[in-house]
């Protein structure tokens, strides 16, 4: 069983600017999850992939084993992110010689995740016979209770109502929030699959405390808070 992590991560980012080189609790913010994906012990290589060669040289400096120059067209706001990873994927695999048969994409904007987490996550994979594992956190909101959309009238409704009413949350269907932190493929999975979606796509659920995705400054800073409290900062 290979397996192969890949962090992409692009030098552009109009929420927080530089986000992915920004100095997070005493590292780079990308650096967090390079050490994360080293100290889970699970990968025969760990590839970065950037249009920003001064995060490939970020990556080089913290033990990446492959730095994948992303294409332009890759590198645009409007590029998906499976393109990029099965091109990251697709050129380690090029350079290396050998096909890998687990994949592991980390979201280089989630870096309060541990080790442990994508152990668990591609453990899942693997042990249930699943296509791909996507992680989540419990919403905090409910369509079928507390989360609305307006018509084109502009009358509000839930956006799931249910044949019976329900009057407390606690009595929805569970509901949970993607929080792009961690992502796991078979290969066939990856490269023959369309889109994230499947039916037999798992679900790894990780508390809130460590599912927070970077996409604004406040996100940033309540992220470093976390990480202070915690004690997972360098000291200064």
């Amino acid at each position: 069983m290979r397996r192969l992590c890949t962090i992409c991560a692009r030098g552009g980012s109009k929420g927080v600017k530089g986000k992915n080189l920004r100095m997070l609790a005493g590292k780079p913010l990308i650096a967090h999850s390079i050490e994360q994906a080293r100290a889970s012990g699970l990968f025969d290589a760990l590839a970065v992939s950037s249009d920003s060669d001064a995060i490939l040289e970020v990556a080089r400096a913290h033990g990446c084993d492959y730095l994948i120059k992303r294409p332009d067209e890759l590198a645009t706001d409007q590029a998906a992110k499976l393109p990029v990873i099965r091109h990251c994927v697709a050129e380690v695999e090029r350079l290396s010689g050998g096909e890998f048969d687990t994949l592991v994409d980390l979201d280089a904007t989630s870096p309060l995740r541990l080790p442990a987490d994508i152990v668990e996550a591609v453990g899942l994979l693997e042990t249930s016979g699943s296509g791909n594992v996507l992680t989540a956190m419990p919403a905090r909101r409910s369509p079928y209770f507390n989360l609305v959309e307006v018509d084109s009238a502009g009358v509000v409704h839930l956006s799931k109502p249910l044949a019976s009413a329900v009057v407390r949350r606690q009595d929805a269907p569970k509901c949970y929030d993607m929080n792009a932190s961690i992502y796991v493929w078979r290969r066939p999975v990856l490269f023959e699959r369309p889109g994230l979606f499947n039916a037999d796509t798992r679900l790894y659920v990780m508390p809130e405390e460590r599912s927070i995705d970077i996409d604004s400054e406040l996100d940033f800073q309540f992220v470093e808070y976390l990480l202070m409290s915690a004690g997972r900062a360098l000291p200064a």
